[in-house]
């Protein structure tokens, strides 16, 4: 099952993550099929591709629910 999730980037206290999408049996830090977008919660920047995140979740990608809430705390 593909899922929709975040993957830890950066260094110790300043985390850094990227939006991917990975097969969910994969560690949260391995290899990607797609990078979606990030976000940083220090300085609260992100970027995602909305347009892509909607087709994955039709395709049948399911996303985790930090991720989600980042979407409806950013896009509504």
């Amino acid at each position: 099952m593909l899922k929709i999730r975040l993957k830890r980037l950066g260094r110790k206290k300043q985390p850094f993550y990227r939006i991917i999408l990975i097969d969910s049996r994969k560690k949260r830090d391995g290899k990607s099929i797609e990078e979606i977008g990030f976000y940083n919660p220090l300085s609260k920047h992100h970027q995602l591709n909305i347009i892509k995140i909607n087709e994955k979740i039709k395709q049948g990608a399911q996303i985790t629910k930090t991720v989600q809430n980042i979407i409806k705390n950013n896009y509504q």
